[in-house]
């Protein structure tokens, strides 16, 4: 498979209290370390099917930065999301030619509280239905951590289904066919759009292996919850993720506190 998910970014205002708040939830959190040239830092709750989330935030003010600006607007809860490619530079270059709009390779790094120094490039998208592209240069473990850090009092193992908002369902799903290729023997699949009868929601699957994104957009009326979701990121955010699923086989389905997990919507389900 060409790309996988990476990574969930939650920004929040206190890292600290944040990183407290999913202890609390169950869920096992490695401080992540800091930016350099950026005035962020944060920490991870990473997953044994290599996905994680990033909790982040800032240490003084980063107006260059979209995430702060956007985390000063609006306040804590979903920013972003990643997948990693097999190669950053190729994934961008093959995108460009099939017409999809990326900025790239930029090198990024982080600094872990241990001091090893990490390096990464990323490949940054033009519209927020999109993730962005990030690819390790040194080890991916060292970024990612392995082994026991990997296991969460709560079961979660994984993240099943990430929800993204988005505002025209057919220009989106022509976006990502342009970003991840035809590669549908791996289990990578863009999805066509469907209606979704009685919640008011147009959605599309996209299919990375395990992990599903499900790219939604309000169509007409309806009174669900995931339509009020959507139609709040949209009003407020933009588009972008809106929920998630995490996978703790064995477990028992439930949405987690909201105020715990810093304004994000996070379902926990066998």
């Amino acid at each position: 498979m060409k790309f996988r998910l990476d990574h969930v970014v939650i920004a929040v205002g206190d890292l600290g209290e944040a990183v407290e708040g999913y202890r609390a939830l169950g869920f096992t959190v490695v401080i992540g370390g800091r930016h350099p040239g950026r005035t962020s830092h944060n920490a991870l709750v990473v997953f044994e099917d290599g996905s994680y989330l990033e909790l982040i935030a800032w240490t003084a003010p980063g107006p260059a930065e979209r995430w702060y600006n956007e985390h000063a607007r609006h306040g804590d809860g979903y920013m972003d999301f990643a997948l990693v490619p097999g190669d950053t530079g190729q994934a961008i270059a093959e995108a460009r030619a099939r017409g999809l709009t990326l900025d790239g390779p930029i090198d990024g790094g982080r600094v872990r509280p241990d001091g090893q120094q990490l390096k990464w490039q990323t490949g940054r998208q033009a519209t927020f239905d999109l993730p962005f592209l990030c690819g390790d240069v040194t080890p991916r473990p060292l970024r990612v951590p392995e082994g026991a850090l990997r296991k969460h009092a709560n079961g979660v193992t994984g993240i099943a289904t990430l929800a993204v908002a988005v505002r025209d369902l057919g220009a989106s799903v022509a976006r990502y066919r342009a970003l991840l290729g035809d590669d549908t023997a791996s289990g990578q699949e863009v999805g066509s759009p469907v209606v979704r009868r009685g919640t008011g929601l147009r959605m599309a699957t996209v299919r990375l292996g395990a992990t599903s994104i499900l790219l939604m957009a309000p169509s007409g009326s309806g009174t669900s919850p995931a339509l009020g979701e959507v139609v709040t990121r949209l009003a407020t955010r933009g588009e972008g993720p809106v929920g998630m699923v995490l996978r703790a086989p064995g477990g028992k389905l439930r949405v987690l506190d909201r105020v715990l997990a810093k304004g994000a919507l996070v379902e926990i389900a066998p």
